[in-house]
């Protein structure tokens, strides 16, 4: 049998950077997230089933410097200032242990952190619900329709990481970042 890539562990993280130039703006936000020194593979939308939720700090003490490390992540960048930008990562977790949940990502301007976060928990609520067979009005409120998740025992659990950020006034690149960072 071939050995499977399927992460037992994850935590999120999120950051934001500031510099004159685009790249070295996201490698700043890279480092406030404390995932700089990692070779990141970003990965689909897919929370596997027995994946242990741990902090930042837990996570990080599995990782070496230079390691692949997989990872949905989100970020978004400008230089404009006052624009507001956001990064965020949904997560949806079913009640049935044994089933897979759903990550979403957001990168987009205009939204501050409840917006964004609001909308990537119902992304990837949504995603999960729709893959169960739950239909959906997509005109009702996130909230009606969450508690039509929990009525029919589908979402145990969502949650969100998100960083906002407003360009810089004086027009240095500005990058928000945010991530789901799976440990193999």
């Amino acid at each position: 049998m071939q050995s499977q890539l399927v992460p037992k562990m994850m935590f999120f993280t999120k950051g934001d950077g500031k510099h004159r130039q685009n790249l070295q703006s996201f490698e700043e936000a890279l480092r406030d997230a404390g995932i700089a020194e990692y070779n990141l593979v970003r990965v689909s939308s897919i929370y596997p089933p027995g994946c242990k939720i741990v902090s930042r700090a837990r996570g990080l003490k599995e990782l070496q410097p230079g390691q692949i490390v997989f990872c949905v992540l989100a970020e978004t960048r400008t230089n404009e200032p006052n624009r507001l930008a956001c990064a965020g990562i949904g997560l949806a977790v079913p009640a049935n242990k044994e089933h897979h949940g759903y990550i979403a990502e957001h990168h987009g301007f205009g939204m501050n952190r409840k917006t964004c976060a609001d909308y990537v928990e119902d992304m990837a609520a949504t995603m999960l619900a729709t893959t169960r067979g739950i239909d959906l009005d997509p005109d009702k409120a996130y909230n009606e329709r969450k508690e039509i998740y929990q009525a029919k025992g589908l979402v145990v659990h969502t949650r969100a990481v998100v960083q906002s950020v407003e360009g810089d006034k004086n027009g240095l690149w500005t990058t928000a970042l945010a991530a789901a960072v799976f440990i193999v």
